[in-house]
């Protein structure tokens, strides 16, 4: 497994945990869990940005780990 297929997998993990934030966020009705699921919506964006950030740096710098 190349580095770039393990950092998709990563990214897919990330995207998952997001959208499970995010809908965490939706059902509650407890404003201070809603506003916590927010947040950590946020950073895991921020992670899952920088996470493409990397792979198209990977990408772009060492060939061999494109698909």
């Amino acid at each position: 497994m190349t580095v770039g297929t393990q950092m998709q997998q990563a990214i897919a993990n990330c995207q998952s945990v997001l959208a499970s934030l995010n809908s965490f966020s939706l059902e509650t009705q407890d404003q201070n869990a809603k506003q916590m699921f927010k947040n950590l919506a946020q950073q895991q964006q921020t992670i899952l940005d920088n996470l493409n950030s990397r792979l198209q740096f990977i990408q772009a710098e060492e060939p061999q780990y494109r698909e």
